[in-house]
């Protein structure tokens, strides 16, 4: 019997809360209001990597691919030869073409020597002036098959400059589509893709609030602001260590997702940016005051992210709020929380929303710390 009094009382301890084994005091916690400064304000997404330029080389010839030049995956200068087509069907039609010159120039010297021989004859009557008028019309089609020859040649010639593939612009060639011995045909025909990566574009949507706030904060209008400054991390990176500029804002929103998408011009000299990649972006929102809490201070449950405050009476109420980005360790709060709360930041296990606590003063420092004073 008295055991089993015992092992009732001992139940009875290790259930009694540490507020009743005080006398039924509230546990104590701190609390401070959150920190007030100036911060960059950053909006995050996440961006598409894409080529500056993708360019699809076609052949402006029809021919036999006869040598290739390059190296998949290479990198290239503007201009570097990448295939050289069959040049002598190209070479014949050019030596043909400057034989129909010579015989066209020849037509035009007895056009114009006919012209003189017949001019004096019809000035003194002695031939008629038919003849003169058709002597002038065989000197001015002499004279038009001259420049249709002079075109011909020098389309010949460039059709023979075009069996040299050249790059357009320096980038990175993808591997090649067509081997030396393949019959290629003008316009049809992929050789290979070139794409320009310095710089890079990073592509990315924004929401219909978001883009609202730039195009007012950015006076006349986004598209006119001259570039909003972008930073990006790839997905192994702690820091955001790649600078670029908004330089396009699409003329419309999806109608599907209600979101318009944004271009940003990244820097990329070490080719580490690669098209095809996501990499987090952050658009510079503009100075402003904004209000830090320790990340510690958030409490997260199934309906966001909130932080706890004690009320004057002691109150531990919950403050949904909407987080930004970290600044020197501590967390930007967008909305949700006003300058005077009194944020519990220390002992946060001890609180629960609706019960009372005893708030010690504490101080929010530039820390991801925060000290009780």
């Amino acid at each position: 019997m008295g055991g089993a009094t015992a092992v009732g009382l001992m139940a009875a301890t290790a259930l009694t809360s540490p507020a009743a084994a005080q006398g039924g005091a509230p546990p104590t916690v701190t609390a401070a209001t959150p920190l007030s400064r100036a911060v960059a304000q950053w909006d995050e997404h996440t961006a598409r990597i894409e080529p500056s330029a993708r360019v699809e080389i076609r052949p402006r010839v029809s021919g036999q691919v006869e040598a290739v030049h390059f190296r998949d995956g290479a990198l290239v200068p503007a201009g570097a030869l990448l295939f050289t087509i069959d040049q002598r069907p190209f070479q014949i039609a050019v030596d043909s073409a400057r034989a129909e010159l010579a015989r066209a120039e020849a037509r035009l010297t007895l056009a114009e020597q006919q012209v003189q021989r017949y001019g004096p004859l019809t000035a003194q009557r002695i031939a008629p002036e038919s003849e003169m008028d058709t002597r002038r019309s065989a000197l001015r089609e002499a004279q038009a098959g001259l420049l249709a020859a002079r075109a011909a040649l020098r389309q010949a010639e460039l059709d023979l400059t075009f069996t040299e593939v050249r790059a357009p612009r320096g980038g990175r060639v993808s591997d090649r589509r067509v081997d030396a011995g393949n019959l290629v045909q003008a316009g049809q025909s992929l050789l290979t893709t070139l794409l320009a990566l310095d710089p890079v574009y990073a592509s990315f949507d924004a929401s219909e609030a978001q883009y609202l706030r730039y195009a007012r904060a950015a006076r006349g209008g986004l598209r006119e602001a001259g570039g909003l400054r972008v930073q990006l991390r790839l997905l192994d990176e702690a820091e955001f260590s790649h600078e670029g500029g908004l330089d396009f804002v699409d003329s419309a929103f999806d109608a599907r997702s209600g979101t318009i998408r944004g271009r940003a011009v990244v820097a990329n000299p070490d080719l580490l940016l690669t098209p095809g990649g996501f990499a987090r972006l952050r658009l510079f929102a503009g100075e402003g005051q904004a209000l830090l809490v320790p990340d510690a201070a958030i409490v997260a449950d199934q309906s966001g992210r909130a932080v706890l405050t004690v009320g004057a009476d002691g109150t531990v109420m919950p403050r949904p709020v909407q987080l930004g980005p970290l600044v020197e360790g501590l967390r930007v709060v967008r909305s949700g929380l006003a300058p005077e709360d009194r944020v519990i930041i220390g002992g946060l296990h001890r609180a629960r929303p609706g019960t009372r606590v005893t708030a010690e003063q504490g101080r929010i420092g530039p820390s991801p710390i925060a000290s009780a004073r």
